[in-house]
């Protein structure tokens, strides 16, 4: 309860008090504070055995999100059967609740650092079920109400996107995921319950696979409200499907979530590499931006002396956000600048044009183009329009749109948001009609 009084003042105190809008203001301002007035979380991975002195502070500053890194794994947790030990997770909750953030609880059921006696076990698939819905019942029960997100299955994919073989996958087949689901929400009925994988960021074998399995999940009703993307990404290989990827799981009717990123780099880092890590870190970030039910991004571990990746990729690391003695490098800045505030457009200086550039039998394709009309540059924008005829606006790019009822507002994104006087930017949309498909009132921007 504390941390939820302390996360809606915080919240408060950002709806009252403006973000200043210059870059260099964005740049110093908290980032946690910026991915707030956005609707967004920024989270971070840590280590609970670290959480002392500088690298306390700077996770309780910078990020209103913390994942356990190893601290909640069944391994951990209940290492021999019917013996649990949560030092490692309580410190964690505990000092998110100390400091406004939520908590991403990762993860109840995993193919990996499991103890031994479940690895190896011989297992009927009944025994395995009951010690499974048994394990998440105990973790998740006894964090009911303190847990945002729960990962409750992490990585069941094969990389073609196939059912991954684990020793669930092979006892029980895909069944095992909707009774992790169930138990779950049995377990915490407040928490919001997420499928959690790496290689699915881009569109792909393996992110269709995801997305067959989410369907016939929901189809089923099973309570999976959410899907990560781990985001484990190389320097320059931000995927430029992401944000289409990102967008056609949110279509399905959950969440997403952008849930352990990382940008590693071969060593060593230079001001080329660096630059470039800034550049793909905003990227990430404005594609979460750009999709309305992307609840967040967690970075996996916010300084590199805190990373997994020099341990699993020999040669290879610098992947984080500050550097080992904890002092913040571009891709901070990159973030930053990603989350920046803007100011919106005064009436009265920006004209818009509104046209179907295709149709077909259901469906049409349309462009609307904003212009600034005054003499300076215009820093933020909304366009709004109704529409007459029942129409649905399906998918959209270059803005961020949402639609209540016949009512459409399209909103910038952080690389277009400033309109040069004279200039103009142009983003579209994909949409559905029936019947007819009459122009909207006429859109006004502001």
């Amino acid at each position: 309860m504390l941390r939820r009084l302390i996360a809606a003042a915080a919240v408060l105190a950002a709806a009252l008090t403006p973000l200043a809008t210059t870059p260099a203001a964005a740049a110093d301002a908290p980032l946690r504070d910026l991915a707030e007035a956005h609707g967004r979380y920024l989270g971070t991975a840590v280590t609970a055995g670290r959480l002392t002195g500088g690298y306390a502070d700077l996770a309780a500053a910078q990020f209103d999100a913390i994942t356990p890194g190893n601290e909640m794994k069944w391994g951990s947790v209940e290492p021999t059967r019917g013996t649990y030990d949560w030092t490692g997770a309580d410190r964690v909750v505990a000092f998110a609740e100390a400091h406004g953030q939520q908590v991403r609880g990762h993860t109840l059921v995993w193919h990996s650092q499991l103890p031994g006696w479940v690895a190896n076990g011989t297992w009927t698939a009944d025994q395995l079920r009951t010690l499974m819905t048994d394990h998440i019942a105990a973790e998740a029960g006894r964090y009911k109400g303190r847990i945002d997100h729960w990962d409750v299955v992490n990585e069941p994919l094969n990389e073609d996107g196939t059912l991954r073989q684990s020793v669930f996958g092979a006892t029980l087949g895909e069944s095992y995921i909707a009774d992790a689901f169930r138990a779950a929400r049995a377990a915490d009925p407040a928490a919001k319950l997420y499928l959690n994988d790496y290689s699915t960021d881009a569109l792909g074998a393996k992110s269709d696979g995801m997305y067959a399995l989410v369907k016939r999940l929901l189809a089923q009703g099973v309570p999976v409200d959410g899907v990560g993307f781990q985001a484990h990404l190389v320097l320059g290989q931000v995927p430029a499907s992401l944000e289409a990827n990102l967008r056609r799981f949110a279509e399905l009717g959950v969440d997403v979530a952008i849930t352990e990123l990382d940008i590693r780099m071969t060593l060593p880092a230079t001001e080329v590499k660096l630059a470039q890590q800034k550049a793909d870190y905003g990227s990430v970030l404005r594609a979460c931006l750009a999709v309305t039910r992307c609840a967040g991004v967690t970075v996996w571990g916010f300084t590199d002396a805190d990373s997994w990746i020099p341990d699993f990729f020999p040669g290879q690391g610098a992947a984080t956000p500050y550097d080992e003695n904890l002092a913040p490098k571009p891709a901070r800045a990159g973030i930053a600048e990603a989350l920046a505030p803007v100011t919106p457009p005064a009436p009265g200086v920006c004209s818009v044009t509104y046209a179907v550039t295709s149709q077909w039998t259901g469906g049409f394709t349309a462009q609307v183009t904003l212009r600034n009309t005054g003499t300076t540059p215009l820093n933020g924008w909304t366009v709004r329009w109704s529409y007459p005829a029942g129409q649905r606006i399906t998918q959209a790019w270059n803005t961020t749109a949402t639609q209540t009822g016949t009512e459409v507002t399209a909103t910038h994104l952080s690389y277009n948001a400033t309109i040069p006087a004279g200039g103009s930017v142009a983003f579209g949309f994909n949409g559905t009609w029936s019947g007819t498909n009459p122009p909207p009132t006429a859109p006004v921007c502001s």
